[in-house]
């Protein structure tokens, strides 16, 4: 799994439109309008304003997951955060919202509720923790 990346958007929520595009700079890694705009209508059921395309990747850029360079009169995207740092923060992100709620018996609820494979992903997740702290110099126990 990626680390999280020194660089986080300034906002994680994204529309289906914007995570639709995010995802196609994703796989060309760098883009321009046209290019992001033709991808979409390669679907021919599909409607969409070259200018709407415009419009979603400022609106990506002003949100902190993509950079936009100029050279002479032409744009370009790319990306500022990689596909697998973008899961890690989503889990991150989900994980504070869910210790966030403090209560230890909904935490406790949810534990006893796993069913095998969750159980060693978190006995996973446990040594990946201690290894951290131990890396860090805090060794304190789990």
């Amino acid at each position: 799994m990626a680390s999280l990346p020194n660089h986080r958007p300034q906002q994680l929520s994204l529309g289906p439109l914007e995570r639709e595009i995010l995802q196609i700079v994703w796989e060309l890694h760098v883009v321009t309008v046209k290019d992001v705009h033709d991808r979409i209508l390669t679907d021919p059921d599909r409607e969409l304003a070259y200018a709407s395309v415009t419009t979603v990747l400022n609106r990506l850029t002003k949100k902190g997951w993509l950079a936009c360079d100029k050279q002479g009169r032409s744009f370009s995207w790319r990306p500022l955060v990689s596909q697998p740092e973008a899961r890690a923060l989503q889990a991150y992100e989900q994980l504070n919202q869910f210790l966030a709620v403090g209560n230890p018996d909904i935490v406790a609820a949810f534990a006893d509720r796993l069913d095998q494979t969750s159980v060693e992903q978190l006995a996973a997740i446990a040594q990946r923790l201690q290894a951290a702290r131990n890396a860090k110099g805090t060794k304190e126990e789990p």
